[in-house]
């Protein structure tokens, strides 16, 4: 949902470089959630923060670095955010494909203005090189993890599934849901979203997964 104006995000005036990058980019995911992709400004980006245009120059240089090293921040705190959840999984695989799928409904990550400014970055053809280029990596550590994972699910419940065709179908309807959640006219909320993810994998993985999660 793209409102009239960002919300101003208010820190001291003295930060480390990085520090102020940071708060640069988070400004950024707060301006896409507001304006959009192609809307967007560097000047609106200046407001969110806080701060001076020319403080914004002096960081990114260019709209399109300020959006590069976004996706960049955006695309290694989701990898992080799913790996850290499989680390403090089980051994088993229904615990880890569990903590996979709760993984993306962790508040930290799935907030209104992460999931519009993820769904920007989606949806202009203009950003699809720059997609490539910053996630492509850590899309394909992700894809190659959950077929692993459905792999284990396939042998040990005796499943006739195409292993590949279910991690695709998995990994889509998380998309699919976090685009729902995103949209103004959403019928649900995060709790219906997550529901409806574990009655897919309920379907695929019957003796691990019911509607509500894991089986015992």
């Amino acid at each position: 949902m793209l409102t009239d104006a960002p919300k101003a995000i208010t820190l001291p005036r003295k930060l480390s470089r990085e520090a102020r990058q940071v708060q640069l980019i988070e400004a950024t995911i707060e301006t896409l959630a507001a304006r959009g992709f192609a809307r967007m400004t560097m000047g609106d980006v200046a407001k969110c923060a806080g701060l001076s245009h020319g403080l914004v120059n002096f960081h990114f240089h260019t709209k399109e670095n300020l959006l590069a090293e976004t996706l960049r921040y955006l695309s290694n705190e989701y990898c992080e955010n799913w790996q850290a959840a499989l680390a403090g999984a089980g051994p088993t695989a229904q615990a880890q494909l569990n903590a996979l799928i709760l993984a993306d409904f962790n508040l930290a990550i799935c907030t209104p203005e992460r999931l519009a400014a993820w769904c920007s970055f989606w949806g202009e053809a203009q950003s699809r090189p720059l997609y490539q280029q910053e996630c492509d990596g850590n899309d394909l550590a992700y894809r190659l993890q959950l077929q692993k994972i459905c792999a284990v699910l396939v042998a040990e419940g005796g499943y006739c599934l195409h292993i590949e065709r279910v991690a695709r179908a998995l990994r889509l309807t998380i998309d699919g849901v976090w685009l729902d959640l995103m949209m103004a006219n959403a019928a649900y909320d995060r709790a219906e979203a997550l529901a409806t993810v574990y009655t897919l994998a309920a379907s695929f993985f019957p003796k691990h997964f019911g509607v509500d999660g894991p089986l015992p």
